[in-house]
């Protein structure tokens, strides 16, 4: 799908972030500051570099062009405060690209980093070469540029920057008088004023990237929150829509939304588009009904102004069984075993229910850590969901008449395009899953989708034990090839009766702290204690992985 989806929707009420007290504080989304404090750092290296010139300027070449000059005094007083602002630029850069502080702190102390230049800048146009000021006319002092160009390359608040920039434009009277007192003439009040109407009108004009950055800061932030979520971080993106990492904005709670849009679903035009999303709206809701402590939980779900569909779930720190596998190779029989009881019971709960998964895959099985136990299952995607009853003709995915699922786990029947698809086609769904786990090859190879699914219709697999160095006991490649039988009525009739096989195997010996040794081993970095409000390490869903 496309890389960037419009989310321009009002989700939510408040345009603005809101604390608990629900006040709007006008802060800027955290993505913008974070590139705010990336120009600050280019800035300060740019000031750096003018005042690096100007260095460079009173050594070299004054004493070459003007030797005259060279021996003036205020040339003498320039190069400490050249120095001085080379000095600043330069402590500036590293605090803005390696201090620990947040993007918000570093943001305001950039602001005290342009003051400290004017007062620089001042100090250099009224006590170290005052003869500019005897220029009739306004004065363009570097001090006005120094305003501009902050202002677009750091936009704040209106507010402060019109604050800081009215300090920095100040800069130059203040010098200007310090001057006079020290015994300097000065012009009148009136020419002094009108002297340095520049910079009073660039403080002016700087509120104006102010106001633009937060005009689109505030439609960044509606484009982020999906109803009480703020979008985070961009997770994953498949054929149905995209998955993001979120966090609701007053329980502190991480999430994982999935959004979905119409034209994804192959919705004809927008009655169509309408109807496909009012029945994902309702199988939501089944999933959400759906018991099992191994199925992905659902926590909301809601539609845009703009007919964005999106569901809230479970954020899960672990990895999918496809990836675990291509990683790490094929597991154990003992871990197979442990593994397929817990994917059984979620279908068991979903065919109880009368609705059929249709898309069991290893990249819809997360292995995952729950608090103190590890391995801990939960079957994710249910967007292909199918309500296995006389209604089943009105679900989403059949109406676009089109074969669902993945070819390397799709049972016969539904390729075939028969009208009976039921919970046996997730039964030979779970065999091909079985199948990866114990071999880590697929069990049928082919060069295309196309030939994978006639070897699935036609071809008989090789059992599971011929295909490995592992031992697989008898009885569990006697399940496997059970559930991969062409015929419905030879395999296990639904999840629950695959669940009881898999409870009956003898190959026992995979448990949590077992498996918590294993993750210490070779997934250390998901078993450290997490902090309240941190991020999961590796946090995940593969939620669009379609």
């Amino acid at each position: 799908m496309a890389n960037h989806m419009k989310f321009l929707a009002r989700c939510a009420p408040p345009p603005t972030d809101t604390g608990s007290t629900g006040k709007t504080t006008g802060r800027l989304p955290d993505d913008l500051i974070t590139e705010q404090v990336q120009r600050l750092a280019i800035f300060s290296a740019v000031i750096g570099a003018l005042w690096m010139w100007g260095l460079i300027t009173e050594i070299l070449l004054v004493p070459l062009l003007l030797p005259a000059a060279a021996g003036q005094a205020s040339h003498a007083a320039s190069i400490p405060l050249e120095l001085s602002g080379i000095a600043l630029s330069f402590v500036m850069h590293g605090y803005m690209r390696f201090a620990p502080h947040t993007p918000e702190k570093k943001t305001t102390v950039g602001l005290g980093y342009m003051i400290a230049n004017a007062i620089l800048i001042g100090i250099f146009n009224n006590l170290i070469a005052p003869t500019r000021m005897a220029a009739p006319g306004p004065n363009l002092s570097w001090i006005t540029n120094l305003i501009l160009v902050f202002s677009m390359i750091a936009p704040t608040t209106p507010r402060r920057i019109l604050t800081v920039s009215l300090i920095a434009a100040s800069m130059d009277p203040l010098m200007a008088w310090v001057a006079h007192l020290a015994g300097r003439p000065n012009l009148p009040l009136a020419e002094t004023i009108f002297l340095f109407v520049p910079n009073y009108t660039a403080a002016l004009v700087a509120t104006i990237p102010g106001k633009i950055m937060h005009r689109m800061g505030r439609r960044l932030r509606e484009a982020q929150e999906m109803g009480s979520y703020q979008l985070i971080e961009l997770l994953g993106q498949g054929g149905m829509g995209e998955v993001w990492r979120a966090r609701h904005r007053l329980l502190a709670r991480s999430a994982a939304i999935k959004i979905v849009r119409p034209e994804k679903l192959g919705a004809g035009d927008a009655a169509d588009g309408r109807l496909m999303l009012r029945r994902f709206e309702r199988e939501a809701q089944a999933t959400a009904a759906l018991s099992s402590p191994h199925t992905i939980r659902v926590f909301d779900y809601g539609m845009t102004d703009e007919g964005t569909f999106y569901y809230v779930m479970e954020l899960l720190a672990g990895r999918d069984l496809e990836s675990l596998v291509k990683e790490f190779g094929p597991v154990p029989a003992s871990r197979a075993v442990f593994l397929l009881r817990q994917v059984c019971h979620s279908l068991a709960d979903a065919h109880a229910r009368g609705l059929v998964h249709r898309d069991v895959k290893p990249a819809n099985i997360f292995v995952c850590r729950m608090g103190l136990e590890y391995d801990f299952v939960k079957v994710l995607d249910f967007g292909l969901v199918k309500f296995n009853s006389r209604d089943a003709g009105e679900t989403l995915m059949t109406l676009d008449h089109t074969t669902t699922g993945t070819p390397a786990y799709m049972a016969p029947e539904i390729i075939l395009g028969e009208a009976t698809v039921d919970r046996r086609a997730d039964v030979y769904a779970v065999g091909c899953v079985a199948y990866y786990l114990l071999t880590g090859q697929l069990v049928f190879e082919a060069d295309t989708p196309m030939k994978m699914m006639l070897q699935h219709v036609q071809a008989e697999p090789v059992p599971p034990s011929q295909r490995t160095e592992l031992p697989i006991p008898r009885e569990l490649d006697e399940m496997v090839m059970a559930c991969l039988q062409k015929d419905p009525n030879k395999r296990p009739q639904n999840a629950e009766e695959l669940f009881q096989l898999a409870n009956r195997q003898t190959c026992d010996g995979w448990n949590f702290p077992i498996a918590r040794a294993w993750w210490e081993m070779h997934l250390p970095e998901m078993t450290r204690p997490l902090i309240l409000g941190e991020a999961e390490p590796d946090a995940a869903v593969a939620a669009g992985s379609r």
